[in-house]
């Protein structure tokens, strides 16, 4: 398992009866987690300090209690050589912003790009369902000439943001409002192409037109259509999933067969579950799974 582990922002200090009790910064947060299916004694002390407490409703979704919660605040992380900065806000179905566990796709890339370019060479990134950028900022702060891709104006909106949080406002970034798929299919056209390709694809989504995006129904396809956008001298894709189902295997072989079928270069594919370490526990919770092929 792949563990983002290097957070001194963020930690989850413990979990019990579907929920996880997290510190975000200096705030404590109660949210959901369907992954947490045991009952343990609510021991940590944190449990009585919360500041926001997402409650999920029976009938689907839910809403938050607060208590003494800023409407924003911001956490940092570090990479190996640089530092990245997120503005936090609670919004829609428990989120803050941020998925913390990208954390250890953050360092690959972030490292993956710096060698690259230690080597003398120019960096260009496709960041395709980019949310709030965590990995657009990654990549910039690494040197790479990133394009950040998603659907809705609004996480198109808090990234730019958080690049001028992140003191990355001269950074070389795209920001696109875009239909992922249709996005790929013009630049394959234009004949553009990317070294390095991140995806986070939804479980389910909507365009800014209204497409609908199914994973089960669109995601190999989409896999496929995409690695033609990979360079000649190709450095990594990466692929994140949170849908169940879709494990680490599943990636794997839907990479390889990608790959095979566009006659591209054999590469190496790793991957694996990425998680987050539990405070109290000391174990690992889990949170999706991520393929990494790397040339």
């Amino acid at each position: 398992m792949w563990i983002a582990d290097n957070w001194k922002d963020y930690e989850i200090l413990d979990t019990s009866n579907g929920e996880k009790l997290e510190r975000w910064g200096d705030y404590i947060l109660v949210r959901p987690d369907p992954q947490v299916l045991w009952n343990t004694e609510h021991t940590h002390p944190a449990w009585k300090k919360k500041n926001g407490h997402y409650h999920r409703s029976k009938a689907g979704g839910g809403h938050w209690e607060f208590f003494n919660l800023p409407d924003t605040w911001s956490i940092d992380y570090e990479l190996p050589s640089s530092k990245i900065t997120f503005n936090l806000k609670p919004f829609t179905f428990k989120h803050t912003g941020v998925f913390p566990e990208q954390a250890t796709n953050w360092d690959f890339s972030y490292n993956k790009i710096k060698d690259a370019i230690n080597k003398n060479r120019k960096i260009k990134v496709l960041n395709l369902f980019a949310y709030t950028g965590g990995a657009t900022l990654a990549a910039a702060a690494a040197g790479a000439n990133v394009t950040h891709v998603d659907a809705s104006k609004g996480m198109v909106g808090w990234a730019k943001e958080n690049m001028v949080s992140s003191g990355l406002s001269n950074a070389l970034i795209r920001w696109l409002v875009d239909d992922c798929i249709k996005f790929v299919q013009r630049e394959i056209r234009r004949g553009n192409t990317y070294d390095a390709i991140i995806m986070d694809p939804p479980s389910y989504g909507r365009g800014p037109k209204g497409e609908i995006w199914k994973i089960e129904d669109s995601i190999y396809e989409f896999i496929k259509l995409t690695t033609q956008l990979l360079s000649k001298e190709p450095l990594f894709f990466l692929i994140n999933s949170y849908t169940t189902g879709l494990a680490p295997g599943v990636l794997t072989y839907m990479m390889k067969k990608s790959l095979e079928e566009n006659k591209l270069p054999a590469a190496s594919i790793e991957a694996m579950e990425i998680g987050l370490p539990v405070n109290k526990s000391g174990f690992v919770l889990p949170c999706g799974a991520s393929a990494r092929c790397t040339w």
